[in-house]
This record gives C-alpha cells, structure tokens and sequence, in this order.
C-alpha cells in the first residue's frame, strides 16, 4: 500500500519514528503488526485502519487512491515550482499549489520530487549502511 501511494520508506520512517529496517520487516506478509504499529501506519499512509488490516484486492480503495493521486499532483506541482525556469511558470505553479490546498489542505506538508536520489537529514544513513560485505573483502594479500 505504501509504494502504492508513493510514500518512500524515508518519509514513512520519518514520519513514524521507526527505523527503516524495522519498515522492512513490518512490510513482510509474514509479520504481525502490534495494534500500536499499525497506527503508526495508519498515520504515514492517512488510511482507515480496516484498509491496512483486511486484505486488499488487487487495488487501494477510491478514497485512498484519490489521496495517492492528489499527494502525486502535489509533488510535482512543488517540484514545477522550485525549479520554475521563469516567474511565469513559478506564479503558475503557485498558484496550482494553492489550489490543491484548497481542495485538500493536507497536502502542505507534501514535498516536492527529489532531483537526484532521495535526500536525507545529517543524521540519517543511506541504504550503504545497511548492507554489510562479508570480511573476505577486506581480507587482501596483495596491498602494494
């Protein structure tokens, strides 16, 4: 459901307070969520708890869908504002911005697409930190 509606399992750590390894189990099939995760989900992904806990089929309800397309049309419009090439089309997409406010205010709190990468805090690691090599990589004779 959270790749559904394009929430990064960056913003879905952030926003919950869960390690990002943590996520990864959460999201196995195999994992049973504690009623307290499960509210954690429920308000990274702004769905009715009953959608994360009865199997979906196959597609996100309309109302979730709808939300997915909406935060979707916010990314872009932020990401058409902060790198308007002129004042014509950054008062444009302003202004696109601030319809969809109008429609759903919730939506101010959406960023736009990232340019390169995902980008992260000082204090957050990237994926390199997670994987680990096997020590015969560093186990070399020949250093000269």
């Amino acid at each position: 459901m959270r790749l559904q509606q394009g929430v990064s399992l960056r913003t879905a750590a952030r926003q919950s307070g869960t390690d990002i390894r943590q996520l990864r189990l959460q999201e196995q099939e195999t994992t049973d969520l504690r009623i307290s995760d499960l509210r954690k989900w429920q308000r990274v992904l702004d769905v009715p708890l009953s959608e994360l806990i009865i199997e979906p089929e196959g597609t996100l309800s309309p109302p979730v869908m709808e939300r997915a397309r909406m935060v979707r049309l916010m990314k872009t419009a932020a990401a058409l504002m902060e790198r308007a090439p002129s004042p014509a089309v950054h008062r444009m997409a302003t202004m696109l911005i601030n319809q969809l406010l109008e429609i759903m205010p919730e939506l101010a709190e959406v960023s736009p697409w990232h340019n390169y990468g995902q980008r992260r805090s000082l204090d957050e690691f990237g994926i390199a930190v997670e994987r680990s090599l096997p020590d015969h990589v560093f186990e070399s004779t020949n250093w000269d």
